[in-house]
């Protein structure tokens, strides 16, 4: 679903009312506000450049390297410079984190400082000082082009007025009257919003590099052991499951139906005006609730009809018991794993519960099918939609579940409907 309020610039850029909207203030105090920082950088950035260069022309022109004072002068100089940048892009980091808020309101973690040593060996650190030099480097050529570009519209626009002056205004070629400067002056009004995507583009590359810089790089090897251990937990979760449901079933459920069995039996032997007739009721009457109960939480466990009809025979006794008609259409030829079968059983059934109480629809559809290696279960209703996790109606729990299976949720739900739930859990075994 798309946010009403855009978080960044650059989902920003693709709205209608970006002109009218406060996203271009913000890009342009984002890069106003980049000048300075970026200038010192550079200044530092040509003291040992502009050595370096003269020393290329001098070997280039002479076919000689230069004399040896500038040449232990360039040495210094770059020893100095790599030595000090992990350093130096410590403050700017911190700076730039800050600054990135103007266009972007997604989070950026902090940067803990790890030590000296440890600056100095970390890839982080070494992402900030790459980040440095381009600031450094590449956004004044950017923001240069970018200012060439701004001074010809600005050209443009006010040629009719310059026109008339001694000297000939010079666009792409001399322009001696205001006739001639009309045509260019309306080109360059409109221009002026093609500028202003441009300045935003600008900006949201700028900070779509500073996010990937100033981002710790992840550890795959250990988000690959966070992902086994979870699949390891979440397969102890559903044995330990398992074995409730079996102790409950094959245990405690026949004990008491036996236990109801023989209390009403009982009552049957013992006269109405007994003093212990009534007593016996009660309990007769508790244990039967206590029975009902159990099968609720069995059937909460792993519901029965889904071990003895599959999950399309399960998912169509779910759609018969709606008081809103639905449709099934399911395509799920081959076994599937038990995790796979139980979420995607509790997803239709969650989803098919929001739509008899929140939706208002008048029909639904229920959809199973095997893409790739993954089952796919989509419903869809005719409903009002505005469907929100916010709000409290069971999609963040649903969305847990279906994570838990290693899976993805994706809801499309937008004021006055349709509402479209869509599943995908990897069918791995």
């Amino acid at each position: 679903m798309t946010s009403e309020h855009p978080r960044h610039l650059a989902a920003a850029l693709r709205r209608r009312d970006w002109l009218i909207s406060a996203w271009p203030w913000r890009a342009l105090a984002y890069l106003i506000t980049t000048v300075p920082i970026a200038g010192v950088l550079t200044v530092g950035l040509l003291v040992i450049g502009a050595p370096l260069l003269a020393a290329a022309n001098a070997l280039r022109q002479h076919g000689r390297p230069p004399e040896i004072p500038l040449m232990l002068f360039l040495a210094v100089g770059s020893l100095t410079l790599v030595a000090l940048a992990p350093l130096a892009s410590v403050p700017v980091a911190a700076v730039e984190r800050w600054r990135i808020g103007l266009v972007d309101g997604r989070p950026l973690p902090a940067s803990p400082w790890p030590g000296l040593v440890a600056r100095y060996r970390s890839a982080a650190g070494w992402r900030e000082v790459a980040y440095l030099f381009w600031l450094g480097g590449v956004v004044p050529v950017a923001y240069w082009t970018f200012l060439m570009l701004v001074l010809l519209d600005l050209g443009m626009v006010t040629s009719p007025w310059l026109a008339g002056d001694a000297d000939p205004v010079v666009i792409w070629r001399p322009i001696e009257s205001t006739g001639e400067a009309v045509p260019y002056a309306i080109v360059g009004v409109l221009l002026v919003p093609v500028l202003c995507y441009g300045a935003g583009l600008l900006a949201a590359a700028q900070a779509a590099v500073a996010r990937w810089a100033l981002t710790s790089p992840v550890d795959a090897a250990a988000l690959r052991e966070v992902a086994r251990s979870r699949t390891r937990l979440v397969g102890a979760y559903e044995a330990e499951r398992r074995r409730i449901e079996r102790d409950l079933h094959d245990g405690a459920q026949p004990r008491l139906t036996s236990l109801t069995l023989q209390l009403g039996l009982a009552r049957l032997d013992v006269p109405e005006d007994s003093p212990a007739a009534r007593p016996l009721a009660v309990a007769h009457d508790q244990a039967r609730g206590l029975m009902v109960m159990l099968r609720q939480l069995v059937h909460g466990i792993r519901p029965q009809s889904l071990t003895d009809l599959g999950l399309t025979g399960a998912v169509r006794e779910l759609a018969d018991a709606s008081p809103v008609p639905v449709t099934v259409h399911a395509d799920v030829a081959g076994e599937l794993p038990e995790i796979v079968e139980t979420t995607a059983y509790f997803v239709v059934s969650e989803a098919l519960g929001n739509v008899a109480r929140h939706a208002g629809a008048t029909r639904a559809d229920v959809r199973l099918t095997r893409a790739g290696g993954d089952l796919v279960v989509e419903v869809s209703d005719d409903g009002r939609g505005g469907a929100d996790p916010a709000r409290g109606t069971g999609l963040t729990g649903l969305a847990d579940r279906v994570a838990a299976a290693d899976g993805r949720l994706l809801l499309a739900s937008p004021p006055g409907g349709p509402t479209l739930v869509r599943v995908e859990l990897p069918c791995r075994r």
